[in-house]
């Protein structure tokens, strides 16, 4: 009887103490907003965070809002959102016109952005792929290009690439926003002759035998551009001051995320065939290669992929060369993904 009575006083107290826990658990989850530009398989570290829950197992609940190009910086600058997933040349660009931001995280520090043109264009140009970049880029001249967003990091790398060629990215090419789908659907009725996106949708296009690469970040062009800045986790500095918190879950979801996608290829992958059904398997396993070349364990933000995402604000006419920082240490912390 006394250790019948023992033990049922044993499990009374466990029993206690779990259900203090819960309210407290509960108490302890914290909510954020996050902006995202775009669908882009270089997110993935995020998308796995999401999928597997890492975010939970830090104690954030993420809301992801989805708000097209530049405007999702913008939210984050307004107050609208507590992050977002920008570049390193918004970052540089905002702090130059007085809206310093922080960077406390970088999910892609290698580019991905690659510029395809059809096929039946670069046919008849007789466009060799094995060309250096000077010759290659010339293709663009009188082209009509889609991209995801005027001003975005994608249309400066589009310019990066025209002037590499000799090519003027304001006068001898048209431009037009738009996003994957219609992108797709305007190459298929010759509404537009290329675009410039990150992976999956130029690698989907080769695949098809719409397109062929005429630059690719990832290959090295240009040989400059990396390390850089294209998957920057940004919020405001004082979010980090009055609630520390929230940057340390964040980062920490991420570092988890950027590790999964290294260690579990085969998982990562189905959370990119969740997101983009509409891939063929051959060009969903190349894009995920490019991905996880570009997506740096533990995602760091390097000061030199800030250094060159402000070259390429100058090199794409966005940015004055005179207005180039003369430091980038206050624009980023490493130390909430550590």
């Amino acid at each position: 009887m006394i250790r019948q009575f023992l033990h049922r006083t044993h499990l009374c107290a466990v029993i206690v103490v779990l259900l203090a826990l819960v309210p407290r658990a509960q108490a302890e989850m914290e909510h954020a907003t996050l902006a995202l530009p775009a669908d882009g398989m270089h997110f993935l570290a995020l998308y796995a965070a999401q999928d597997f829950h890492f975010f939970e197992q830090q104690g954030l609940d993420l809301k992801t809002v989805f708000i097209a190009g530049i405007g999702s910086f913008n939210a984050v600058v307004s107050g609208a959102a507590d992050f977002s997933v920008g570049s390193g040349a918004s970052l540089a660009r905002a702090a130059a016109r007085g809206q310093p931001m922080l960077a406390i995280a970088n999910m892609s520090s290698r580019p991905t952005w690659a510029v395809a043109v059809r096929k039946d264009i670069t046919d008849a140009a007789h466009f060799d792929p094995q060309a250096p970049l000077t010759t290659r880029a010339q293709v663009l001249k009188g082209l009509r290009m889609g991209i995801g967003g005027i001003n975005t990091v994608a249309h400066a790398y589009l310019k990066v690439i025209a002037k590499a060629g000799g090519v003027d990215p304001d006068n001898a090419m048209v431009v037009a926003a738009m996003q994957p789908p219609d992108v797709i659907a305007a190459l298929s009725r010759k509404a537009i002759d290329g675009f410039v996106d990150g992976p999956p949708w130029p690698q989907k296009t080769v695949q098809d035998g719409t397109t062929m690469i005429i630059a690719e970040g990832i290959a090295g062009d240009p040989d400059w551009l990396a390390p850089i800045g294209s998957g920057v986790i940004i919020t405001r500095p004082q979010t980090c001051i009055q609630h520390r918190s929230l940057c340390e879950k964040m980062g920490r979801g991420v570092a988890m995320g950027a590790r999964f996608i290294h260690e579990h290829s085969a998982e990562a992958a189905e959370s990119l065939k969740k997101r983009f059904p509409q891939v063929d398997a051959i060009a969903l396993a190349r894009s995920l290669t490019i991905v996880q070349m570009a997506t740096p364990d533990p995602p760091l933000v390097e000061e030199a992929a800030i250094v060159n995402g402000d070259r390429v604000n100058v090199e794409a006419g966005l940015l004055a060369e005179g207005d180039m920082l003369k430091s980038y240490k206050e624009l980023f912390d490493n130390e909430f993904v550590r």
